[in-house]
């Protein structure tokens, strides 16, 4: 380092001054590798900067303030503008997934704690009727935390052999035939729906699944969360007994869209229970 270069050196003070940080969050981000010194004196111990240094230093404090992990700024700091202008993207998108599903996780909460109340201003219940299918089944025991995986990785498998049949023709479903919560397991059915009259040499298990009418309510992909998802079951449950309908089935839910193109608040779900008349 020149003389010259060394008399525009910034003191930590100054530095953390002009940089808006204070000087326990200098000393924190110099610990964590994020912003070290350019030069410590060999005698006094003093530390000092260069002034080219202060975009960092703003642009960290700013990174902290969208509640950044450490370890994240790091990874930003460490790529070229247009790589790191990404990384700040894909982290803004996970914290607004998150918020969309805390979000729905705290109107479930509330929607239990007060038995339900305001459930109905939630959830707008509809009715339709469905025909009879034929569809490719997958089934299963599986606990709430297995749910993702299982029903992901059914429908890729069932999607799959769809296409050697047509392809899928209505939207794929899935069926509990028993509770699943922290203290059961199902089982739990995945369906994709195919052509019958393209059904000729299918070995792979099938089954028809009845026509029948359904109340059902439409949910976005955030509410589709566990244990959020069970207010919506109780609301279309409430519904039918309000009304004195019958079930005539398994509680199922719907996907008719697609997951992974759709953000939080996309509707992709519908939340559906059979019922007579």
């Amino acid at each position: 380092m020149t003389g010259v270069e060394e008399e525009r050196l910034l003191t930590t003070g100054e530095f953390a001054r002009r940089g808006l940080l204070s000087p326990k969050a200098l000393r924190l981000y110099d610990r964590q590798g994020l912003l070290p010194p350019d030069r410590i004196d060999p005698d006094s111990g003093y530390r000092y900067y260069r002034p080219e240094r202060l975009a960092t230093a703003r642009l960290i404090v700013r990174l902290r303030g969208l509640d950044m992990p450490l370890a994240t700024v790091a990874e930003v700091l460490a790529l070229p503008g247009p790589a790191a202008a990404e990384r700040i993207a894909a982290y803004w998108a996970a914290v607004e997934r998150r918020t969309a599903s805390q979000r729905t996780l705290a109107d479930h909460l509330r929607v239990q704690l007060s038995g339900l109340e305001g459930i109905d201003e939630m959830y707008r219940i509809e009715q339709r009727d469905v025909p009879e299918q034929l569809v490719l089944t997958e089934r299963r025991r599986a606990e709430p935390r297995e749910l993702d995986g299982f029903i992901g990785g059914a429908t890729e498998r069932l999607v799959a052999i769809a296409a050697a049949h047509g392809g899928v023709v209505a939207a794929p479903f899935v069926v509990y035939h028993g509770q699943v919560d922290e203290d059961n397991d199902g089982p739990v059915e995945v369906c994709v729906p195919i052509d019958p009259a393209r059904a000729e040499g299918l070995t792979a298990p099938h089954r028809t699944e009845p026509a029948h009418r359904e109340a059902y309510t439409r949910i976005t992909k955030a509410q589709v969360d566990y244990p959020q998802i069970l207010s919506a079951y109780d609301a279309v449950c409430a519904w039918a007994e309000r009304n004195g309908t019958p079930r005539a089935g398994a509680g199922r839910e719907v996907y008719f869209a697609d997951w992974a193109a759709a953000g939080p608040s996309d509707e992709v779900c519908d939340v559906a229970l059979p019922i007579s008349g």
